[in-house]
């Protein structure tokens, strides 16, 4: 599928859910890196963009306040949210945003995400009316990457649309000894990433929408999209997007890269 991006017909806002108490990483959104929070760094990203507007949105003041800190616009919401899109819809509420305007999710732990990639994942979902969000990926590099249940997969269809998403290795490479032997042997597989754009309108109902069955067991919050019979148009990432930060390991490895 092409990654060509194409030209917006009206800006789009990019929201960064953010709160402190993540289960693998405690107060990811502060830990530093180069001197400054991480936040601050995924802002910093956002701010590169053709976004309209950037906003951080929170339920900790500790966040927030270091949002104010480095110039940001912040929004408290509620500290009840189970997802960063759930926190997003509260914050399209509270700024009266219309139905039609285009929403980037942009994860609170994205600290290498490129600006282009904001600006495909808004024209994506603009290029398909009929979508309800718009999301990229990227191929395994790796056969521990494949392993790993930190690095979501993804499987499409030939149009582009997700048929599942998962931390187990799907397809299941059936036939081989090993994951490595079958990702030596040359199969595809394909890392989600996890950033979406999505309407106002859309983001809405699903946020009323009770948390499904796959979205509980995987920890998935896009599952509640397909199993409730949703659409989501994936493409390939126009740039190389390094893996976001879920661990202490990872905070290290995006440490360097800093150094």
């Amino acid at each position: 599928m092409s990654t060509e991006t194409r030209p917006l017909a009206m800006p789009y806002k990019v929201v960064i859910p953010a709160r402190f108490d993540s289960q693998r990483l405690p107060g990811k959104a502060l830990l530093e890196i180069a001197g400054k929070p991480m936040i601050q760094h995924v802002w910093e990203c956002a701010m590169q963009s053709q976004a309209g507007q950037v906003f951080i949105a929170t339920d900790d003041q500790r966040i927030f306040k270091a949002a104010q800190t480095f110039g940001a616009e912040a929004v408290m919401t509620a500290s009840h949210h189970t997802s960063g899109s759930d926190r997003i819809a509260e914050c399209a509420d509270r700024l009266n945003w219309k139905d039609a305007q285009v929403i980037v999710n942009l994860q609170g732990d994205e600290p290498l995400m490129p600006a282009a990639c904001l600006d495909q994942v808004a024209g994506l979902l603009e290029a398909h009316p009929a979508a309800d969000a718009a999301s990229l990926y990227w191929p395994v590099e790796s056969a521990e990457q494949l392993e790993d249940p930190n690095v979501v997969k993804v499987v499409t269809t030939r149009q582009g649309t997700a048929l599942m998403f998962s931390r187990a290795v799907i397809p299941y490479p059936r036939g081989f000894s090993s994951y490595s032997e079958a990702f030596e042997a040359g199969h595809n597989w394909y890392r989600h990433i996890g950033l979406y754009a999505y309407r106002a309108g859309s983001l809405r109902r699903f946020s009323r929408t009770p948390a499904t069955a796959l979205e509980q067991v995987e920890h998935l919050e896009q599952l509640r999209y397909l199993e409730t019979g949703g659409k989501i148009v994936l493409q390939q990432a126009c740039e190389i997007i390094p893996a976001g930060v879920d661990t202490l390991d990872d905070l290290r490895r995006v440490q360097s890269l800093f150094t």
